[in-house]
């Protein structure tokens, strides 16, 4: 299995974010996190809003990328990742989503029937993941 390789598509409704060969890719899965080599048995699930983690072949800088929810397809030789958003960690703003994450804060304060509080709550869980990611970045920087 020396020097297998898989290949990751990254892709959120506005662009494709990565596309490349790598060794090893680490993804929040709905029942927790995944991680996936090449050769990986054939799996569909959703994901959750946090790091993508690509271990680019050869070696090289881990990509980060944060995605704010979707679906994981993995084959054997192939793994996509479909974001309802994905940012690269290189472009993610902390002060921003900061930001948001105080506005999303009074909203829910302000929030009046279950299904605005539900709307809030998520939006809450996204920037808090998004949160994390910037720091996991942060600290390998």
């Amino acid at each position: 299995m020396a020097n297998a390789t898989i290949h990751v598509d990254v892709v959120s409704a506005e662009e494709s974010i990565y596309s490349g060969e790598a060794e090893f890719v680490v993804l929040p899965g709905e029942a927790g996190e995944l991680g996936v080599y090449p050769r990986h048995t054939p799996l569909i699930t959703r994901i959750k809003p946090g790091a993508v983690r690509i271990t680019p072949a050869g070696g090289g800088e881990e990509q980060l990328i944060f995605v704010a929810g979707g679906i994981l397809e993995v084959q054997p030789k192939l793994i996509t990742v479909l974001a309802d958003t994905a940012i690269r960690g290189a472009d993610l703003d902390e002060a921003k989503a900061n930001e948001a994450l105080k506005r999303a804060e009074e909203a829910r304060r302000q929030a009046k029937d279950k299904q605005e509080i539900a709307t809030v709550e998520g939006e809450l869980a996204m920037l808090a993941a998004q949160l994390a990611a910037i720091r996991k970045l942060r600290k390998k920087a």
